[in-house]
């Protein structure tokens, strides 16, 4: 039996269902989290469907968690959207129940899981719940709060549409979810594609701190400091990564943000060459071009810089 069946079938066999995703969500792994939870309820009403983790003030207009009590986790089926390792997951008790699926498209380096269905060349893991939705006979069917979720995990992790994981088949979905319901893609695009007061200077501040090297390596760095002065709550900063990319100059950059603990939260990302491979030697990973990592201090954000420029040296122009 194909794993995409297997899965089906433990969500049908299951009558308590609970999903996880990453810490720290965007819009995918929300859009991916509980875009499946509606489909599942939709589906199958008599089932218990819960969404697990922290909830974001940011992202509160698209989605809001559960409070999922601890009993719930004897016998249910757990199933992890969007996580590429288990030291991401939002909630520690995701390994409590009686079987674990990883739904992603990450790079498969924590392989997880009772059952994984990993897709590393899809735009995004709303991308991959779609295909799984669409092959399962009528089994799982989308509702219209499902539809708005996965369209906006696949605006989010495409850069609506801009990347370079964005290809025929991640359009023709989406055309898809047009034609299902009138789930009012014009709003969700204007929610995303707005900024607080805060947001907006912070990414002013991010464009007057950026420095780029000799061989076009981007790089600036936010601290606590400037996101108290902004007044930047800790789910809005990352409206500030794609600020680099904006200048032709720059062929790859990175986003340093002090966390309250003291080191520095790496955005890493790439016009052209892949970055992962700086961001696995940072405790750290994800994509070819958009990856994260960790630096405990001044002397690691030096290093990773470094590192950044002698990948474009060697890569040329």
């Amino acid at each position: 039996m194909e794993v995409t069946a297997q899965i089906l079938q433990a969500i049908a066999e299951n009558d308590t269902i609970i999903i996880h995703r990453h810490q720290r969500p965007d819009p995918d792994a929300f859009g991916s989290q509980v875009g499946l939870a509606e489909t599942i309820r939709n589906s199958y009403p008599d089932k218990q469907v819960y969404c697990a983790g922290e909830g974001s003030p940011s992202l509160a207009w698209l989605a809001t968690m559960d409070d999922v009590p601890a009993a719930a986790y004897k016998d249910a089926l757990v199933i992890v959207t969007d996580t590429a390792d288990t030291p991401r997951i939002d909630g520690e008790l995701y390994n409590q129940g009686k079987m674990l699926i990883k739904i992603d498209h990450h790079p498969d380096n924590d392989a997880y899981g009772d059952l994984r269905w990993v897709l590393p060349e899809a735009s995004s893991t709303s991308e991959v719940l779609i295909d799984i939705i669409n092959g399962s006979n009528g089994q799982l069917q989308m509702n219209e709060a499902a539809t708005r979720l996965f369209y906006a995990g696949m605006v989010g992790d495409t850069g609506r549409f801009m990347y370079n994981n964005t290809s025929a088949h991640t359009l023709r979905l989406v055309a898809q979810l047009y034609d299902a319901f009138d789930f009012g893609p014009d709003v969700v695009n204007q929610k995303m594609n707005e900024v607080t007061m805060g947001q907006a200077k912070l990414q002013a501040f991010a464009m007057s701190e950026l420095q780029v090297t000799a061989h076009g390596a981007g790089y600036y760095v936010i601290r606590q400091a400037d996101l108290q002065r902004l007044g930047v709550a800790a789910d809005q900063y990352q409206v500030a990564v794609g600020t680099g990319g904006r200048l032709a100059e720059v062929r790859a950059w990175a986003m340093f943000t002090e966390q309250p603990e003291g080191n520095f939260r790496v955005s890493l990302r790439s016009k052209q060459q892949e970055i992962e491979s700086i961001a696995k030697n940072h405790n750290g990973g994800g994509h070819a071009l958009a990856s994260g990592a960790k630096a405990a201090d001044e002397s690691e954000i030096k290093q990773i810089v470094n590192e950044l420029d002698a990948l474009l040296a060697s890569a040329g122009k």
